[in-house]
């Protein structure tokens, strides 16, 4: 039976690190996404991992063909071969089709071992360089014949480099060989200022997306690490954060002190940083004799306002208990660092199919 754990073990960093702590022990196989045609649930360049004892982390489908991959993965751990398999909604022989998912789309899939002969696939290196916040495009041999290969590279600027995507998984071909190029961002790093009862859910929901969470808090009650078990704690103001951290690595605030002078000194410390959202809980009326406090000028106010800050927190999600401020916030700040407006798929979908029958009706000749 597959095992559980309180935390989602989805996210690449949670992978790595699931594999890095037991790879000496288990004996490991890497599966990968390097094809897609019509619907999928996971798209190319999603991973998972399985081992010999039966368990696998990570999802390439809704749950519901891992049990058959995890059946080819045995395969690869007795052969030390690298396979692919192909999953297909439409046929009617494909066990995905028996299993009545219904998305009708194509999957293709990489098994890798992960072993001492191929480098251990690059996972340790890239485990290592995505603590270290760099950016990476990471290469896949696609199987042939058994070999397994992966390699590092720089993930470069546009037109530095031709033929290496950017923003998303794009399969190559040179010589013969084919490659899936993914490139891999470090985790999302958010720093919530303020530990009180309700920063709790806050840190709860940003764990569970496989977030990189910081908390700074001074006042000796707050914080506490019992309560804020996967967070890198800062016992201090915020003005002493630029000598305990990398203050460039953090890529959203979200200031709930609960404290005028403490939220202001967030938005001093980070406002010129390259942050991509900064969240402050309370009101329209708060906000502002917080922007006073902070001391900023005028034209850094209004840039502030007019492009990071969100306040009030949150999507318009309804609701007023923390856990739902939490889930609002959370659901903000994903859509931001997405590049998403967050509005529902159903509204988004209508509209794509408006847009499609207007485009049909105007190329049918009259």
């Amino acid at each position: 039976m597959q095992s559980t754990s309180i935390r989602a073990a989805n996210h690449l960093s949670t992978l790595l690190e699931i594999w890095y702590s037991q790879r000496e022990e288990r004996q490991w196989v890497l599966g990968t996404v390097f094809k897609t045609a019509g619907s999928s649930y996971r798209k190319a360049g999603s991973m998972m991992l399985c081992d010999d004892l039966g368990r696998y982390f990570g999802l390439l489908s809704g749950g519901c063909l891992e049990s058959d991959i995890q059946r080819h993965a045995r395969k690869v751990l007795a052969t030390g071969k690298a396979t692919t398999i192909r999953y297909d909604g439409n046929d009617e022989d494909d066990i995905s089709f028996q299993l009545g998912i219904g998305c009708g789309g194509e999957v293709d899939i990489l098994l890798q071992p992960i072993n001492e002969e191929n480098n251990f696939l690059c996972l340790g290196q890239l485990r290592a360089q995505l603590e270290q916040r760099q950016p990476l495009l990471y290469r896949q041999k696609i199987a042939l014949n058994g070999e397994s290969q992966a390699e590092l590279r720089p993930l470069v600027d546009a037109g530095q480099e031709s033929g290496i995507p950017l923003k998303r998984p794009m399969l190559t071909e040179t010589d013969g060989e084919r490659w899936l190029n993914t490139p891999i961002q470090p985790r999302p790093h958010i720093l919530i200022v303020g530990g009180g009862v309700d920063a709790r859910p806050m840190a709860q929901q940003f764990n569970a997306q496989g977030w990189k969470v910081s908390l700074c808090d001074p006042r000796p009650a707050n914080a506490r690490a019992a309560y804020f078990p996967d967070c890198i704690a800062y016992r201090c103001h915020p003005d002493a954060l630029a000598d305990l951290m990398d203050l460039d690595s953090v890529d959203g605030v979200v200031a709930m002190s609960h404290n005028l002078n403490i939220d202001a000194a967030a938005i001093r410390i980070f406002h010129k940083r390259p942050i991509r959202y900064f969240g402050l809980l309370g009101p329209t009326s708060r906000r502002d004799r917080v922007l006073s406090l902070s001391g900023l000028s005028s034209s850094e106010t209004n840039r502030l306002v007019n492009g990071v800050l969100r306040a009030p927190i949150g999507l318009d999600l309804g609701g007023e208990l923390p856990e739902s401020i939490a889930l609002a916030t959370c659901a903000e700040i994903h859509s931001v660092l997405h590049g998403k407006s967050g509005r529902t798929l159903t509204s988004a979908s209508q509209e794509m199919d408006t847009r499609s029958d207007a485009r049909n009706k105007s190329q049918v000749p009259s």
